[in-house]
Order: C-alpha cells, then sequence, then structure tokens
C-alpha cells in the first residue's frame, strides 16, 4: 500500500508540474504574434467626419466630446495594456496600428516597434519607405471601449492582426481637471499626436 501511495504522489507531482507548463504554453500560443507574406494587408486609409452631434456623455467619471466619426482598418503592430497610469480609468489598451506600406510584412520586417508610456516607437536599420511615410501611415492610438465585451475583444488583440474598428475620436475631461483630446490628423507627431478613440465596434481577424 505503501508503495502504490508513493507512485501516486509522484504521479501527482508530475501532473502538478505539468499543468502550468502547458497553461504557459497555452498563453504562448495564444498571444504569439500573426505572420504574414509580404503584400499591403489594409490598403485604405482611416475614415474621419465630422460627429453627428456635439452632445456629450458621461463614461467612468468622465465627460467624453466627440470631435469626429472614426474608422479604421488596419494592422496592428503592437498592444499595450495599462492599469495604473491615469488614463487606464478609460483605456486599458493601446494599440499600435498601421495601414498602407505599414501593413506590409516587407517593409515591418525592417522596422523594430515598441509601445511604453502610452507613446509608439519605431527604429530601422535600413529604412524599406521614408520616415514621412511611416508616421503618416502609422498611429499609436488610445482605446476606450465603449462596451466590456468591445474591452474584451480589443484587450487581447495581437501583433498581425487585422483589426476593424468603428467609433469616435474624442476629448475626455475629468472632474480633477484631467483632460486627453485625440488628435484629428493622421500625419502630426510628437506629443497630442495619439488617437483617442471612443470604440463602439471592434472586430479582430487573424487575416
Amino acid at each position: 500500500m505503501g508503495a502504490w501511495m508513493d507512485w501516486v504522489q509522484e504521479r501527482k507531482g508530475a501532473v502538478l508540474l505539468v499543468l502550468p507548463s502547458v497553461a504557459a504554453g497555452m498563453w504562448w500560443w495564444n498571444g504569439r504574434p500573426v505572420s504574414h507574406p509580404p503584400g499591403i494587408l489594409a490598403p485604405a486609409d482611416p475614415v474621419q467626419a465630422p460627429p453627428e452631434t456635439a452632445a456629450s456623455w458621461t463614461f467612468h467619471d468622465h465627460r467624453l466630446t466627440p470631435l469626429a466619426r472614426f474608422e479604421i482598418r488596419a494592422r496592428v503592430l503592437g498592444a499595450e495594456r495599462y492599469r495604473f497610469d491615469r488614463a487606464a480609468e478609460l483605456s486599458p489598451v493601446d494599440l499600435a496600428l498601421g495601414w498602407g506600406p505599414m501593413s506590409d510584412s516587407r517593409v515591418l520586417d525592417a522596422i523594430t516597434i515598441r509601445q511604453g508610456e502610452r507613446w509608439y516607437f519605431w527604429n530601422s536599420a535600413r529604412l524599406p519607405i521614408s520616415p514621412v511615410e511611416i508616421s503618416s501611415h502609422s498611429a499609436n492610438m488610445h482605446m476606450i471601449p465603449a462596451t466590456q465585451s468591445v474591452a474584451r475583444r480589443l484587450t487581447r488583440a495581437k501583433p498581425g492582426q487585422i483589426v476593424h474598428l468603428e467609433g469616435q475620436l474624442v476629448r475626455a475631461d475629468g472632474t480633477d481637471n484631467w483632460h486627453w483630446v485625440s488628435s484629428l490628423s493622421r500625419t502630426d507627431t510628437g506629443d497630442g499626436s495619439c488617437e483617442v478613440v471612443w470604440v463602439e465596434r471592434a472586430e479582430l481577424t487573424d487575416r
């Protein structure tokens, strides 16, 4: 009986060791970047139009004011989650997005992309396209999900996926005088150049 119990305990220990490894493997597999052959995957520029109304609304104790209707189909270049900064009350994730030449693997294979502190950075040892083309066909966008289902989709985004977003570019004002204002241009750079997107609809696909 003792030998049998020793064998059972050994098997239980093995299972306990395997389970975390399986979970880690599944996490890596689900979060791995999606690869694509060369070719532009999102050829169209983002679509921006005047807002349907100027009326603001309240969301998570902030006043949101519409600045423009907004729609984009783009390749996810990076996804960065945020939990502890001031803006995380509204925006749990930033997506760095690329369209036109910045959705082409031939171009992206020569560029290193990273995100941090609500910024998007790129560098390249050999530029496949001009810096102007890079900045005008990519952007770091702050996502404000309108619903929990949209939030779940956005926080699961991974590089290489194709995302289709519909919503509004907004200004956010907190009760503590904090504010966040969306860029309305795809060609600006530096402070204030990120889009603040109220996301009403989000679709993510691998192709």
